[in-house]
């Protein structure tokens, strides 16, 4: 485990105030139940990515639209960086949106740059987003897909690592608990988004208020996708601490985000259902600023220990060199 700054980076922290004083009030000024709020919303979220998110260098991107034997449609784009050489193995990812707002293409640059941190193809799942499709929606896009993966396209599991970050967190636990499906050799998540009530994101939020989101304008927009259903519904409250032993798992948040709760309680839980995890909670930082390498200069470590987390699951009797 890499020891972490105390602080976050005087750019880092400049970012956070800035943010605080633009996105935080945008995103409340938004409405995601209208249409032009929610168009507003995604078309800001991708600006953002794409601003502030690492080079593509190349990246070649292939398009999945297939259905399976039994026509389940699956949906979703490969990445593969320059000097992905590797076809046995790869990293399965779930992207985060607030079931609403992203896609595989907001998040390509995020992607890529796994890609090239890693050598290894990187298969990102373009799950149906609210409020045009709710819940079970997302939920069984991605389980489709992570079938689609290690069954008919013959990538066996235990070569695998998943990956996912916000929603995308949320969505894989769910996976990974169901009794049925077949565990990665690994999970890495990025500001995992796991309790729906956010709950314990409001505790946090009289502490220290998120630079990006208030918690209400964030459970509106959960509420898209979860419209019409109890919240209490098992695979939505995700009983990780009583239920089904997740594969070893990283987990890093923002020290500065509302869901840095989320990200040790889940810790915890896993701990208490008899699994491994690894906790980083990066001082300072804002939801997800693994995306944001020219925004914060913390993006570059963090992703370069999510990089060696994956070769360590994927070769454990010995660690493959991670790319710079």
């Amino acid at each position: 485990m890499p020891d972490l700054p105390r602080r976050g980076s005087i750019r880092s922290r400049s970012a956070s105030t800035i943010s605080g004083l633009t996105l935080r009030r945008l995103s409340g000024a938004l409405p995601p139940e209208s249409p032009w709020g929610l168009w507003a919303s995604r078309q800001l979220i991708a600006q953002i990515m794409n601003t502030f998110g690492p080079a593509l260098d190349g990246a070649r991107v292939e398009r999945v639209d297939i259905r399976t034997a039994d026509r389940t449609r699956v949906v979703g784009e490969w990445v593969r960086a320059h000097n992905v050489t590797c076809a046995d193995r790869a990293v399965y990812y779930i992207h985060g949106s607030g079931f609403a707002l992203c896609s595989p293409r907001t998040h390509r640059r995020l992607t890529a740059w796994l890609s090239r941190l890693t050598g290894l193809p990187v298969f990102c799942i373009d799950y149906r987003l609210a409020p045009e499709y709710r819940f079970p929606a997302a939920a069984d896009d991605v389980r489709a897909g992570w079938e689609w993966l290690t069954t008919e396209h013959g990538m066996a599991p235990g070569r695998v690592v998943m990956a996912g970050d916000s929603a995308g967190g949320h969505l894989a636990v769910d996976l990974l608990l169901q009794p049925d499906v077949a565990h990665p050799a690994g999970l890495t998540l990025l500001s995992p988004l796991v309790d729906l009530t956010f709950a314990q994101a409001r505790a946090r939020e009289s502490l220290r208020r998120d630079p990006a989101i208030r918690a209400a304008d964030a459970a509106r927009l959960i509420g898209l996708y979860c419209a019409g259903v109890d919240l209490a519904h098992p695979r939505l409250t995700l009983d990780v601490a009583g239920g089904r032993c997740l594969p070893p798992t990283l987990i890093q948040a923002g020290g500065a985000e509302m869901l840095v709760t989320d990200a040790r309680q889940l810790d915890t839980d896993i701990r208490a259902a008899g699994g491994q995890s690894e906790l980083e909670v990066w001082p300072d930082q804002v939801h997800v600023f693994q995306a944001l390498p020219r925004l914060s200069p913390e993006a570059r470590p963090a992703m370069r220990r999510v990089a060696q987390f994956i070769a360590e699951s994927l070769h454990p009797n010995g660690i493959r060199q991670v790319a710079g």
